[in-house]
Order: structure tokens, then sequence, then C-alpha cells
């Protein structure tokens, strides 16, 4: 993750959050006072955002100091201790939302694509995620699949050329929307193709293709086509597929099977920040002596 990015958006994403400053924190608690606190999982998965924790603390207070307990990518379990930071209760009060919001939403991202790659169970197709990301946090949220397994489809618009469906209509065909783009692109740049019957799958690979996407096909249909795509050009199923669909469309042999639902279907992963001492602190305890003794 480009920790220069990773700054700069925490502090957007702090001001948003404090304002002029944090009303509750600024009434109960000296200014110097410090404290310490846990980040405790609530629920198995996959861990991601221990940057998120550090960095943004560190931004917060040059006095906060984070332990990691886990890295991201890590499996991790109910009762579990993943960090531990100490610094002003100013800091740790004021950054928990912001941290939390973000680790949370990370994990249940890192945590749905790992099950995605489980499921699928292939040495050749890999798991990618698509540009279906909520705005502002895509960063974040490819940093996360990639702690889970998969792997990044294109970023933006400005890292890869995917000639869709409208583009081929505007365009006059594939041929011609190829062709274009082609003659004025650096050699860095792999050209795409959606393609939603045979006759495109073969006029995309006349034209020179990188990469040829079989559009909201069935496996049946994927695996016939694939045939007449060289060894060459990499392969991509895409549109809607679902966790249950995986397996059939890993059969295919396709290089690729981009998932939309890793980032607009994930669900955030439970993990709570608990003062050490407090209440909250107690019960966990409990909790964890629950675990051991099972």
């Amino acid at each position: 993750m480009n920790k220069l990015k990773l700054k700069k958006q925490l502090q957007e994403f702090f001001l948003e959050d404090l304002g002029e400053g944090d009303i509750t924190c600024g009434l109960l608690f000296p200014e110097d006072e410090e404290t310490e606190a846990r980040f405790i999982a609530k629920k198995s998965g996959v861990f991601s955002g221990m940057d998120v924790i550090s960095e943004g603390y560190r931004l917060l207070s040059e006095n906060c100091t984070v332990v990691p307990n886990v890295k991201d990518g890590d499996v991790i379990k109910p009762g579990q201790i993943l960090a531990e930071v100490k610094g002003p209760a100013s800091a740790i009060f004021g950054g928990e939302r912001v941290i939390l919001n973000l680790v949370q939403r990370m994990s249940g991202i890192a945590t749905l694509t790992n099950e995605a790659v489980t499921v699928l169970n292939s040495e050749k197709t890999k798991i990618c995620d698509t540009r279906k990301t909520t705005p502002g946090i895509r960063m974040f949220e490819k940093y996360a699949v990639r702690c889970g397994g998969g792997y990044n489809h294109r970023f933006g618009l400005y890292d890869g050329v995917m000639v869709k469906d409208n583009h081929i209509a505007r365009a006059g065909g594939i041929t011609e929307a190829v062709n274009t783009v082609k003659s004025s692109l650096g050699h860095m740049v792999k050209v795409g193709v959606e393609t939603e019957n045979l006759e495109q799958v073969k006029e995309a690979v006349c034209a020179g293709a990188d990469v040829i996407m079989f559009d909201n096909r069935t496996p049946e249909e994927i695996g016939a086509w694939k045939h007449h795509v060289p060894g060459h050009i990499i392969t991509e199923a895409s549109g809607g597929i679902s966790l249950d669909e995986l397996r059939h469309y890993g059969k295919t042999g396709v290089n690729f099977i981009s998932l939309g639902l890793l980032t607009h279907s994930a669900v955030s992963l439970d993990i709570s920040l608990n003062i050490t001492g407090g209440l909250k602190d107690e019960l966990t305890g409990s909790h964890q002596a629950e675990i051991r003794n099972s």
C-alpha cells in the first residue's frame, strides 16, 4: 500500500470525524493523560490493515506506540488480540472509529476473497477484483483483496484499456477499436476486449487483443470459445459470477475470474478496540479463558 497516499487519506478521514476536536475526550481527559488499548477480533476471518492502525495513530500523536500481534493476511479467531496501542487517551479515542471502520472493512474483503480462493481451489485460475469499489477507499479495498489471496484487476481507467460493448458500438467494431487504441498506446499498456459471442472472440484474437474477457457467459460457452484463443492471450470470465458457480467457471481453464462481489458485497469483519483494564477488557479476558478451556 502506498504509504504517502495512506497518510494523506487518513488525514482527510480524521479531519472529517474530528472536525475542531473531540468534545467528549476534551471534557473527560487531561491533554497529557495516557491509556492503553487492544484491537480484538470478535469473529474469525482474514486480517488486513495493520498499516492503517500504526500509521493512523502515528499521525494523531507522535507519542502513540503500536505493537502488532498479527500480520496482514493472517487468519484470526474470536478473542485474539490483533494489536496493542499505548498513548494519549485523546489520540486513541479520537482515531478509534476511523481506524476500526477501515480495518473492519478491509478484513471483511480479505475474508471473502480468501473464501472465494478456497472455493475455486485452482492452481491455474486466479481470483481478481473489479473497479466496483467504494469511492475514496479503492486503494484500501484492492490491497485487502491481495491480503485474502486474490489479484488486482486494473486500478482505474488510467492503467489499462478495456474495450466494452459501448466502445465497440461507437467505434464501429472490435477491430476498429483495438486498432485505434493500439496506434497511440505505449507498449507497456495491455488491451482487453469484452466479448459476448464466438464471432467477437475470433475478431478480438485477430485484432491483437492482449486480454479477452468472456462477459456474462456460461461455463459451457466459455469452455467452447476458449479453444479459439491462443495461449499467449490472457482469458477472463466476468459478469455476476457467484461463489457457488466458481468451480464450474474454474473448469473452463480461464486465467482469471473477476468478482465484483469481493468489494461490493463483503461484510465488515467484527473487530473491537478495548481499553486495557476496563470492564470490556475484563469481559474479553473471560471470553479468552473460555476459548482456552473449550
